[in-house]
């Protein structure tokens, strides 16, 4: 394993970010407090509690999974877009470093880039809410998983996408909407009985529940069968990666 090569990569990602800290830290953090000003003050006026818990309460981990995600597949598309689109991936596929170490680097300084804003998020809700964490060790093995498969995701989409409007179709078009109809500021329980099965076909539904149960206790689906998804996603993404550089998908020209 080639440490240097993954610290280079990892660092020269890092540095982008520190480059533009407006727009990768400072956006969520103002996004997150306007939510908890329309979801929490107008809503929750509305919505006491859900489950035993109050709404403004209720709503930060699926605050938290829609910054994650988006952010997380952003940050890992952007990371290796531009590589390929003036070229520079070449001379990196070039160099004595495996596929796997390409990946670390790129894939763990976007899921790092993750954390830190995820970290901020939950602090800055602590100023709106009074927060409580069941199960902290449950809370950072979901919140890593996430950052980690769905940078890997964004990986893949920085691959597969040979154009900006590619590049924003997926998150735009399917992940955000996903992510607003998996219970993020609702309980699936208060749907019809009709549109609770069909809410069961979001997978992004398990990720949200899973989360928030490692808050609360509260969920709507079983947590084994959320960790499950969530692993099962990180194999299938694994394995696409894996693939994409065996057979030099979008990679060779």
């Amino acid at each position: 394993m080639n440490i240097q090569a993954i610290r280079v990569i990892f660092l020269n990602e890092m540095r982008r970010t520190r480059n533009s800290i407006l727009q990768s830290v400072a956006s969520p953090v103002i996004s997150t407090a306007l939510y908890f000003i329309v979801f929490g003050a107008a809503i929750g006026s509305r919505i006491q509690s859900i489950e035993g818990v109050s709404y403004g309460v209720f709503i930060v981990p699926g605050l938290m999974m829609l910054s994650l995600l988006t952010q997380s597949i952003s940050n890992a598309a952007f990371g290796i877009f531009f590589p390929k689109f003036n070229g520079t991936i070449y001379e990196v596929m070039s160099a004595p470093i495996s596929f796997v170490e390409i990946v670390i680097g790129y894939v763990g300084a976007s899921a790092t880039k993750s954390l830190i804003i995820g970290t901020i998020i939950l602090i800055t809700a602590s100023f709106f809410v009074d927060l409580r964490i069941e199960h902290p060790i449950w809370m950072v093995t979901f919140f890593v998983l996430t950052c980690i498969s769905f940078s890997l995701f964004g990986f893949i989409i920085g691959l597969w996408a040979d154009n900006f409007e590619k590049l924003q179709l997926i998150p735009l078009l399917i992940i955000t909407p996903l992510v607003f109809l998996g219970g993020s500021f609702y309980s699936v329980d208060m749907l019809p009985a009709f549109w609770q099965k069909v809410t069961l076909f979001n997978p992004v539904l398990y990720l949200i529940s899973g989360f928030r149960w490692s808050f609360f206790e509260v969920s709507d689906v079983s947590v084994g069968l959320s960790l499950a998804m969530i692993l099962s996603f990180l194999a299938a993404c694994m394995t696409l990666v894996w693939f994409m550089f065996k057979t030099g998908y979008k990679l060779r020209s």
